[in-house]
């Protein structure tokens, strides 16, 4: 038998490394499963884990074993039936074959699937992977900036609990060496002649030089021993700066029609459609605000709770919620200190002429002040209306507008992903 011995020296975390090995190696099949549970999930089970399936012929692993060849030797206890040298027959056909499987069958072969759990924080990793809020510019509200820290050299001056230890008695040592260099090499000096007059003869010739050597080494050892081996010249401090931290300050509006054309189904894909939104946004930028807005015949701002739970509904003039998301913009949220963004889900049908007015509320005064504005339609009809006037404003507007339509709940993580895929430069 082999034993093969890892010495490797993340010993500590080594389920960590080999666990994001696994999951790195494997992310073609994870991203499937991950996509396909998005349609399959309820919309408050969305940002949980998942159970991972991997088909057995994808994780063969390389193995160590003897090769054949070679004499081996070995010991069958209970034997009353053969002695060395006999040749042991086939067994008869039929006998030890088949085994613990509820019974036959006369239909292909197969593997059983490997599976495996992945968290809630790896299932949103694989989730919003590659996805970003396009034209993204960083841009700093006034009166509210943040601060990071960052180191800018040595000061002779600070708090005990950023004193450099090493900068310190280096600054000592040099100290030392500065106020003493001179007296050592005296001293050494008159060392070396005392050792010279040590010898017999010596001593009896030079007794005074003698005793006059030995007082002078004495005087310069003491004058040396008082240079203090630490001072409070010496200490030296880590000095720290606070440097302004430009922050990608970001809004998003979300807009759903809640008219009585929306039927459950239809409300129930918007729902799940802003929550992975919602989720994307909490996820990954910390300085966005999100404003929700329903609209019917009239539109209103809510709360995240009534967002996503309220039953209220009526007819549909889309052009009041886009009015409103003007209003709130022109209020709160200035184009110039703010990165803008709106997403808008509704099933194409609109009042009259009311898909003109959304057209030119749209082109005129809402995406000049935007980075990025999307459009879901959920509807497996033909298009309306709507969807025509809003394609002119696309063709207008190519790099702030984009439009997809959705038609059952397994599309919305690749409509999503086509909508926030990360741009390249």
């Amino acid at each position: 038998m082999s034993f093969i011995i890892d010495r490797r020296l993340n010993a500590k975390n080594k389920s960590t490394v080999n666990r994001q090995r696994f999951l790195k190696r494997y992310r073609k099949h994870i991203k499937k499963a991950v996509s396909d549970a998005i349609g399959k999930r309820s919309i408050t089970d969305i940002e949980h884990g998942e159970q991972i399936s991997i088909p057995s012929k994808e994780i063969d692993e390389p193995i160590f074993h003897h090769g054949q060849g070679g004499h081996s030797e070995n010991v069958l206890p209970g034997n009353t039936d053969f002695i060395t040298g006999d040749h042991i027959p086939r067994p008869p056909p039929g006998s030890g074959e088949g085994g613990s499987g509820p019974g036959a069958s006369d239909k292909g072969e197969g593997e059983d699937d490997f599976i495996f759990n992945i968290t809630q924080e790896e299932f949103l990793d694989f989730m919003f992977e590659d996805l970003e809020l396009p034209n993204m510019i960083k841009r700093q509200l006034a009166g509210n900036e943040e601060f990071k820290i960052h180191r800018a050299g040595i000061s002779n001056e600070g708090s005990p609990g950023k004193i450099n230890i090493v900068r310190s008695l280096r600054s000592a040592n040099a100290r030392r060496i500065a106020l003493t260099s001179s007296k050592r090499k005296k001293l050494a000096a008159l060392q070396q002649e005392l050792d010279q007059l040590q010898t017999v003869d010596m001593i009896l010739r030079n007794h005074q030089r003698i005793e006059l050597l030995t007082e002078e080494i004495e005087k310069l050892s003491k004058l040396i021993k008082r240079v203090p081996w630490l001072d409070n010249f010496d200490l030296k401090y880590n000095l720290h700066v606070k440097v302004p931290n430009p922050q990608s300050k970001a809004v998003m509006f979300c807009l759903m029609d809640v008219s009585g054309s929306m039927d459950q189904t239809t409300k129930d894909i918007a729902k799940r459609f802003f929550i992975l939104l919602y989720l994307f946004l909490q996820r990954n930028y910390q300085r966005t605000e999100v404003v929700f807005i329903r609209h019917h015949t009239s539109a209103s701002e809510v709360d995240e709770q009534e967002f996503f739970y309220s039953r209220e509904t009526g007819g549909t003039i889309v052009s009041s919620a886009l009015k409103l998301m003007k209003t709130i913009i022109d209020a709160r949220y200035p184009s110039e200190q703010w990165n803008i963004y709106g997403a808008q889900a509704s099933d194409g049908d609109n009042w009259n002429d009311d898909s003109s007015i959304c057209r030119q509320l749209l082109s005129e005064d809402i995406l000049p002040k935007v980075q990025y504005y999307s459009y879901i339609e959920i509807t497996p009809r033909e298009h309306q209306s709507l969807w025509e006037d809003y394609s002119i404003v696309q063709d207008q507007h190519p790099k702030s507008f984009a439009m997809q339509q959705l038609v059952d709940a397994s599309e919305i993580y690749s409509v999503f992903r086509e909508l926030f895929q990360k741009q390249i430069a």
